[in-house]
């Protein structure tokens, strides 16, 4: 009746699933996505936008290695912002509100134009396993389909609970049932699980609000994209809106506390601590009066809106109740309340940088399941474990990213060898090489490496080509065009520069501080002509790597100091308790995580400085 033999099957349609499912199948494996819903596919549960601070970095770099985030965010989107412009490069992060179902709605398409991919709609119930060995999975209808390699995308539904006051009931998000029989499995097969929580504010509708009352928020006057491909510029913004809680608000919702599932102990996950819920925000940040909150449309043919900040599993009365002392909420109407979310995850550490774990072979898990949240985080994860699962079938090399190469390998990196009890988040914070993972130059880094996989074309690659030999025409010639002092100290006196007494060299001014290049070429008419050839990102490129190029290439340099212990390999299987000068929780750890290289184990927590040293005479270096 149909086909019941895969190369890869995907567990779940979230952002990981449909990454996962979208890269297996470019890079030519046979892939059957499974989901509960074919009408929930790239579904974004949460808030409707992609991006923000890092997050806008691993979604450019997803997109520079083939994957589809930020062409189908192209598409959907209706503001596009770039974060953090006040501050260096390293910190620039695009972000983009989207129109949710025509986001949904275009995932399933990009997916359905792949003719490597099947689908089912079935709830997984268990997996097939063979000696240590994933053969395929098993449905609600009693169906077995078998592959060589299965990813779980599972996201908030092994087992999910959804809290609002009082009331629970199971769920893997409102109106979806939750996923039963994977958690069970995994568990007497040896894996060890927890649970965390996340939560989701309130739907309100935009007709009840008073928006007089609020600040508006517009998106870029010349707004840009996230992908490197030929996708379309965004038309016709439409702006979100900010507005504050007060202390009436705070009130109202600290006499329901009593109800609250976070406080009584009903919720025993923890939840994301840079995403907190209004009830964590009124108890950890009790010296404020108020918080900002964000009005959110959900998209341009809707009239509902999402309320970015209010977070709560507060009954549905208080939530309410509460609302109503906001100005320009009085007459507001819920489309539904907020509530809040516990599902099953697996400790990352019990993977390996690959993504596939370490008691079953060819089983790959993505996204939540991992412990983090974010529609980005899992997008980035799903990616990678389709590449990989691809890389074991064909026999090559594993995909792993360095943290110098990627956010992506930053993420992966500090989830199999640090792990998390907590919803792991990305921040630009978490990198120790910001200036070389910039969002501009993801292309730069991953691309090469997409063109070798065949998850981009010739024509992309050859753009790429063209854009780096336009970068290195504007620095060089920055390096030979003179520029006399008549030519620009006007505008060097403009913007508080100390003026030119003799001619110089245009990187002198280049280089100089509150002045940029786009201003330079602009001011003197014989560079303007010079630099016709170039687009603007390219200019705004070629000026970053001008002015920073001291701080990259000490980054480069540590990187490579650091690379030279990703090289000396541990080998499989090896015994550290065998080596008496390591320390007791350096012996544990090693052990339990068994680390590839001397690089890893470096990462781990618990692992000292002291202990890599003596790795290293162990090893011979």
């Amino acid at each position: 009746m149909f086909d019941t033999k895969y190369d890869i099957i995907v567990v779940g349609a979230g952002h990981a699933g449909c990454e996962a499912a979208a890269i297996g199948a470019k890079r030519g494996c046979k892939v059957l996505l499974i989901t509960m819903n074919m009408g929930t596919i790239g579904q974004m549960s949460c808030n409707p936008a992609m991006g923000g601070v890092a997050k806008g970095q691993l979604v450019r770099e997803i997109d520079a290695l083939g994957g589809l985030s930020g062409v189908v965010t192209d598409r959907t989107m209706i503001q596009f912002r770039m974060l953090n412009r006040s501050k260096g490069p390293a910190m620039w992060s695009p972000r983009a509100q989207s129109d949710r179902v025509a986001f949904s709605a275009e995932w399933r398409r990009v997916l359905e134009d792949q003719p490597n991919i099947h689908f089912w709609q079935d709830m997984v119930t268990s997996l097939i396993i063979n000696n240590n060995e994933v053969g395929g999975v098993v449905t609600g209808m009693g169906i077995k389909f078998s592959s060589k390699s299965v990813i779980l995308t599972n996201g908030t539904f092994l087992n999910g609970l959804i809290h609002v006051g009082e009331k629970n009931f199971t769920g893997g998000r409102t109106g979806e049932p939750a996923a039963k029989g994977i958690t069970e499995q995994l568990q007497s097969l040896g894996f060890i699980s927890g649970r965390m929580k996340t939560g989701t504010p309130p739907r309100l509708d935009s007709r009840s609000l008073n928006y007089e009352a609020f600040e508006i928020q517009p998106g870029d006057e010349n707004p840009d994209k996230f992908s490197f491909t030929d996708t379309p510029y965004l038309e016709n913004q439409i702006p979100c809106h900010i507005t504050y809680t007060n202390e009436k608000v705070h009130g109202i919702l600290e006499n329901g506390f009593k109800e609250s599932p976070l406080f009584n102990g009903r919720i025993q996950g923890l939840g994301p601590r840079y995403c907190p819920s209004i009830e964590d925000k009124i108890v950890r940040f009790s010296d404020k009066d108020r918080h900002q909150l964000f009005i959110e449309p959900e998209g341009r043919n809707t009239v509902e809106v999402y309320l970015n900040g209010f977070s709560s599993s507060l009954p549905e009365t208080i939530q309410d109740k509460a609302l109503r002392q906001i100005p320009g909420f009085e007459n507001m109407r819920m489309f539904r309340p907020g509530y809040a979310i516990e599902y099953d995850y697996f400790p990352p550490t019990q993977l390996s940088p690959t993504l596939e774990t370490h008691l079953i072979k060819g089983l790959f898990f993505a996204g939540q399941i991992n412990g983090t949240t974010g529609y980005e985080e899992a997008a980035a994860q799903g990616l990678m474990a389709g590449l990989n699962a691809c890389a074991k079938i064909y026999e090559e090399a594993p995909i792993i990213l360095r943290r110098d190469e990627a956010y992506i390998g930053v993420l992966i990196d500090d989830l199999v060898h640090k792990g998390t009890d907590e919803p792991y988040r990305m921040f630009t914070s978490r990198a120790e090489y910001r200036i070389l993972l910039r969002q501009d130059n993801a292309d730069q880094r991953l691309s090469p490496l997409a063109y070798k996989l065949n998850t981009i074309d010739s024509t992309l690659f050859d753009k790429l080509q063209l854009k780096l030999n336009h970068i290195d025409q504007l620095k060089k010639l920055m390096f030979d065009f003179s520029v006399e002092p008549n030519e620009i100290n006007n505008l060097l006196e403009s913007k508080g520069s100390q003026p030119l007494s003799q001619k110089v060299k245009a990187i002198k001014i280049v280089t100089r501080p509150h002045l940029s290049f786009t201003e330079i070429i602009n001011h003197i008419p014989e560079l303007q002509e010079k630099t016709k050839f170039a687009s603007h990102n390219e200019i705004l490129q070629a000026e970053i790597e001008l002015k920073y190029a001291g701080y990259i290439q000490k980054e480069k340099e540590m990187a490579s100091k650091i690379e030279r212990l990703e090289g000396i390999n541990i080998p499989d299987n090896f015994n550290f308790h065998k080596i008496n000068a390591l320390s007791s929780e350096a012996k544990e750890k090693l052990s339990k995580l068994m680390p590839a290289t001397i690089g890893h184990a470096s990462r781990i927590s618990g692992v000292s400085p002291a202990d890599i040293s003596v790795l290293l005479v162990y090893m011979g270096r």
